[in-house]
């Protein structure tokens, strides 16, 4: 680390940047990103003034600049290893491969990793264990036991669960990590919802809210719990996702909007009842994105980058304590 404390890294599988807004706000310089979705790409660019580098598989991994923490919230994909010894070799073919690859070139002093909860228990957790293996015996690197992490928990207003990995180059001499605690201080959909009343095009149809509810009768008859959600706006909302319903998961009842002519093509008048999905804005919200943060793609793609994205408060109390470790180490040089 240089220092005055300041530090870089690079952002892999940045998306549109949650990792980096981050490790940013606690001192870091961000030396090279890696996004292949090109309207993830534009949104980037708008926010951080530069273009990700496209597909991961086709960075050599000798053009990777040296940096101090690796930073990547890499997709979970199944793993080969059946029969095999659960190392290097069994990641081939995989993404995680390629995060691999680069720390055992560059060497950076520290991993943070992110990952859907799923992760902990995929193939019976025979994943996960093939992932820590690599970082720990292959690659020489300590890792603390992956800790689940809910936004809830740090300020927002999302049940939102993810794995962290946090690691530590063993030459370092850290042998222990402790996550952050919880912030006590809870906060509402309400503290984050849209000051303004929404344009009309945020609001359901009756004919959608009425198939909303019949395929939602169907299933409960079934004795599964599919189906859209209306939250309270004095609690917390659902993890917000892509696709699945992710936005008929998180509706809430607004009613301050009076003039509720349709603007799109859909059918049927907007139902009475002010229900609403929420707004791009507010899911930002949700993921701990400033409103500066600019939004200029289409709501479609939107949500996919936002649903896609990461709870940057959750990292951000993360990244404090991560810097802290590598602070204590270079005290002691």
């Amino acid at each position: 680390m240089k220092k005055g404390g300041g530090f870089t890294f690079i952002d892999l599988f940045s998306g549109i940047g949650g990792i980096r807004l981050a490790f940013e706000k606690v001192g870091g310089k961000c030396v090279m990103s890696s996004e292949i979705d090109r309207f993830a790409q534009e949104t980037y660019n708008e926010n951080f003034g530069e273009i990700p580098l496209g597909d991961i598989t086709k960075i050599d991994e000798k053009d990777v600049p040296d940096h101090d923490i690796l930073c990547g919230g890499f997709p979970c994909q199944a793993f080969s290893i059946a029969g095999k010894r659960k190392g290097f070799g069994d990641i081939r073919g995989t993404l995680f491969f390629e995060v691999a690859r680069i720390i055992k070139e560059k060497r950076p002093k520290a991993i943070f990793l992110e990952n859907v909860k799923g992760l902990m228990n995929h193939d019976k957790g025979r994943t996960l264990s093939t992932i820590l293996n690599v970082l720990r015996n292959d690659l020489g690197y300590y890792v603390t036991d992956p800790q689940i992490m809910n936004a809830k928990d740090f300020g927002l207003a999302q049940n939102r669960e993810r794995i962290f990995i946090v690691g530590f180059r063993n030459d370092l001499g850290i042998n222990s990590f402790s996550y952050p605690k919880k912030n006590k201080k809870t906060i509402s959909f309400e503290d984050v919802m849209e000051k303004d009343p929404v344009p009309a095009k945020y609001y359901l149809s009756d004919v959608y809210l009425n198939t909303l509810k019949r395929h939602k009768e169907r299933h409960s008859k079934k004795g599964n719990g599919f189906g859209f959600q209306i939250i309270d706006k004095k609690g917390v909302a659902n993890a917000i996702l892509v696709g699945g319903m992710g936005k008929e998961r998180n509706l809430i009842i607004d009613k301050r909007q009076k003039n509720l002519i349709p603007t799109t093509h859909i059918k049927g008048p907007i139902n009475r009842k002010g229900v609403r999905k929420m707004t791009p804005r507010e899911w930002a919200r949700l993921q701990g994105f400033p409103d500066s943060f600019k939004i200029l793609v289409s709501d479609a793609q939107a949500y996919k980058q936002f649903g896609n994205s990461v709870a940057v408060s959750a990292i951000y109390a993360t990244a404090k304590e991560l810097i802290k470790s590598l602070k204590s180490v270079d005290k002691n040089e």
